[in-house]
C-alpha cells in the first residue's frame, strides 16, 4: 500500500508539472499565432489512451509516462517530422516567426514551471504557514549514525553553526553541510565549545549515504506505543514509562538504549523505567533482532517548534523568496553532480528515487511542497543547453540572434537526434542506478 501511495503521488505530481510546462509553450505559441498541432500528457508512440480534437489542436493522453509534449508546426522536435519541414514555410509555422518570438515560445515551459512553484509556495504558506525546529531548541544535542561519527560528530553534541554561520532551521543543517561544501562545524561537547573539521572529500561520502539522518535530534526515551509483536507489554511495560536504564547502565536517551540493546540479542535484560514517581524494573528477553518493538514519543513533545503564519499579502514575497532559495539550492546540487571530486553523479537516481521522497501517507502539505520543488527541478533541467531540451533550442536561437545566422534545418535535425540519444542515455543511467541500489539493499 505504501508503494501505491508513493506511486500515485509521483504520477499526479508529474502530470501536473508536465501539463503546466507544456501549457507554457502552448500559450506562448498561441500569442504569436503559431499553430499547435498536438498537446499531449505523456508520450503516445503507436497509440494514445485518450484524444480529441478542438480547432487545429489534438489533445490527448499517451500511454508512456515519461513526460509530455506540444507539437508546434514548423519546428524540429522529438516527433522528427522531416516531411513537413521539406514543404515551403507557412506564416503560422514556428520557423516563420522572428527569432525573439521563437525564443519566448521555447522559454514558455520553464517560465511557467517557475511561476507554478512560486504560486504553490504562496498558496501553501497562506493556507498552512511554515513550521520549523530552531537549532537553539535542540537542547539535548544530536544523534549521529556511523557516517556522522566518521565526520567527527558524537551523540550529545550541540551544533552551534556551520562554517561559523548559524543555521536557524535545524533540519537544514545536513543540506547546508553538503550543498555549501562545508569545511567546519562549530559544536558544544560536554560544555566545551570546539570545532570539527570536515574531512577532505567527505561530502562525496555524505551524498552516497543518501540520507539526512546522519544528523538527528536526541530525545529522552518515553514509551509512545508498541508494535504488535513486542514482548515489552507482557513484561509489564506501559505507555508513558520513561526508560532510564538497561541492566546497570544509565540509558536516559533513546539512542543510548537502542545502541546498548542491540548488543544483547537473545539475552534476558532488566529495563529500568520511571512510572510517575516510582522506579520499576522489568525483565524481558531481547529477540534476535535486537529490538523490543517500542516507539518513543515524537520530538514535538520535547521541543518548541517555531510557527510562521501569513496572510495572502505576506505570503507573496515569502513564496517568491522560497522559490528563489529553491532555485539556488538546486543549482548547487547540479554543481555537485558535475564535480569530479564529489562524484555526486554516482548517486543520481530516476523515478524510484523521486518516488521515495514522497511521504508514505497522503499529506497534501507535503505533496504540494514536493511538487513545487520538482517544478523548479524540471525548469532548471529543461533549460540546460542540451539539444532536444528547451535549453538546446534556446542556445541555437541565441546564436541566431547574436550572429544573425540561422542554423540549417539539417543541422537542427542532427542536433535533435544527438540530444535525444543523450537524454535516453541519462534516463537509462539514472534509472539503472535505482535498480542497482535495489539489489544492493
Amino acid at each position: 500500500m505504501v508503494i501505491l501511495i508513493k506511486a500515485a503521488q509521483l504520477l499526479l505530481s508529474l502530470s501536473i508539472l508536465v501539463i503546466f510546462h507544456e501549457f507554457g509553450h502552448y500559450i506562448a505559441a498561441k500569442i504569436f499565432k503559431t499553430r499547435v498541432e498536438k498537446f499531449y500528457l505523456f508520450f503516445d508512440p503507436w497509440f494514445s489512451l485518450f484524444k480529441f480534437k478542438k480547432g487545429e489542436t489534438e489533445y490527448g493522453v499517451g500511454w508512456l509516462p515519461l513526460g509530455g509534449y506540444v507539437k508546434i508546426s514548423g519546428m524540429i522536435d522529438e516527433s522528427m517530422d522531416k516531411e513537413a519541414m521539406k514543404l515551403p514555410p507557412q506564416p503560422w509555422e514556428f520557423r516563420s516567426k522572428p527569432a525573439w518570438q521563437r525564443l519566448i515560445i521555447m522559454l514558455g515551459g520553464v517560465t511557467v514551471n517557475i511561476l507554478l512553484a512560486i504560486g504553490i509556495y504562496i498558496i501553501t504558506l497562506a493556507a498552512w504557514g511554515d513550521e520549523y525546529l530552531p537549532t537553539s531548541e535542540v537542547r539535548f544535542g544530536i544523534t549521529v549514525d556511523s557516517v556522522g561519527q566518521q565526520l567527527g560528530l558524537k551523540n550529545g553534541d550541540k551544533i552551534l553553526s556551520v562554517d561559523n554561520q548559524v543555521v536557524e532551521d535545524f533540519t537544514k543543517i545536513p543540506g547546508r553541510i553538503i550543498l555549501e561544501n562545508a569545511k567546519t562545524i562549530q559544536i558544544e561537547r560536554e560544555g566545551q565549545k570546539m570545532e570539527v573539521n570536515v574531512p577532505m572529500g567527505f561530502i562525496s561520502k555524505l551524498i552516497k549515504h543518501q540520507s539526512a539522518d546522519f544528523i538527528n535530534v536526541r530525545i529522552p526515551f518515553e514509551v509512545a506505543e508498541f508494535s504488535k509483536s513486542s514482548l515489552a507489554p507482557a513484561a509489564g511495560m506501559k505507555i508513558g514509562d520513561k526508560i532510564i536504564g538497561l541492566n546497570e547502565l544509565s540509558t536516559p536517551w533513546f539512542d543510548q538504549f537502542k545502541s546498548e540493546l542491540g548488543k544483547m540479542k537473545n539475552k534476558e535484560v532488566t529495563v529500568v523505567a520511571l512510572r510517575g514517581v516510582d522506579t520499576v524494573r522489568m525483565k524481558v528477553k531481547v529477540p534476535s533482532t535486537g529490538i523490543l518493538g517500542i516507539a518513543p514519543q515524537l520530538p514535538i513533545k520535547y521541543f518548541s517548534f517555531k510557527e510562521r503564519h501569513y496572510n495572502i499579502l505576506q505570503a507573496i514575497p515569502a513564496g517568491v523568496s522560497k522559490a528563489y532559495a529553491g532555485v539556488g539550492n538546486y543549482l548547487k546540487q547540479l554543481k555537485l553532480i558535475f564535480s569530479p571530486e564529489v562524484k555526486a553523479y554516482e548517486s543520481v537516481g530516476g523515478f524510484i528515487t523521486i518516488g521515495k521522497i514522497f511521504p508514505s501517507t497522503w499529506d497534501w502539505g507535503a505533496f504540494w511542497g514536493l511538487t513545487a520543488f520538482l517544478s523548479i527541478m524540471l525548469a532548471i533541467l529543461n533549460v540546460l543547453p542540451i539539444p532536444a531540451l528547451d535549453g538546446g533550442h534556446v542556445l541555437f536561437l541565441l546564436f541566431e540572434i547574436v550572429t544573425g545566422r540561422k542554423p540549417s534545418d539539417k543541422f537542427l535535425e542532427y542536433a535533435q537526434i544527438v540530444g535525444m540519444v543523450l537524454l535516453f542515455g541519462l534516463l537509462i543511467f539514472a534509472n539503472g542506478n535505482d535498480i542497482i541500489k535495489l539489489f544492493r539493499h
